[in-house]
């Protein structure tokens, strides 16, 4: 997943994001923020904890809440019941995601132009049948992969 810091400004942009939320960003904060950045997809905690054997489980867990509750990652709810996490989309390109429900894989998937016009115009409609006032959308589409149908 592209970040909206591809120049290499991310770390600033995460500080900045968790400076105005009063916190530090540490050095586990910043492992895990470059192993989200660089993953092709979202990562499960024991993924997590595999490709980051320097940051103690205990901690990492404590980095994810953190990271999560300043708006710098977002859980997935995947069909497997393991969560997975990957960067915001503060610091991301807008997308969602296909959830197979045999393996619990999770995959990003960036909409044309065309689909999110469409999606946009269907979420206005729906939230205007309510009164809700919108922030954002994500659409999650779950099935099976090409694996495992």
């Amino acid at each position: 997943m592209r970040t909206h810091a591809a120049d290499g400004s991310l770390d600033e942009l995460v500080e900045l994001q968790l400076r105005r939320a009063d916190l530090r960003y540490t050095e586990g904060r910043r492992r895990i923020v470059d192993m989200l950045a660089s993953s092709e997809h979202p990562v499960s905690f024991a993924e997590m904890i595999t490709s980051l054997p320097q940051v103690p489980k205990s901690s990492a867990y404590r980095h994810l809440m953190v990271l999560e509750g300043a708006g710098i990652i977002r859980r997935i709810a995947a069909t497997d019941g393991f969560a997975r996490f990957e960067l915001s989309e503060v610091l991301t390109e807008h997308h969602h995601h296909l959830l197979c429900t045999s393996c619990g894989r999770v995959f990003d998937v960036t909409p044309s132009a065309s689909f999110e016009r469409t999606t946009a115009r269907m979420v206005a409609e729906l939230v205007d049948q309510f009164g809700f006032s919108p922030v954002s959308h994500s659409l999650d589409v779950v099935g099976h992969c090409a694996d495992c149908q």
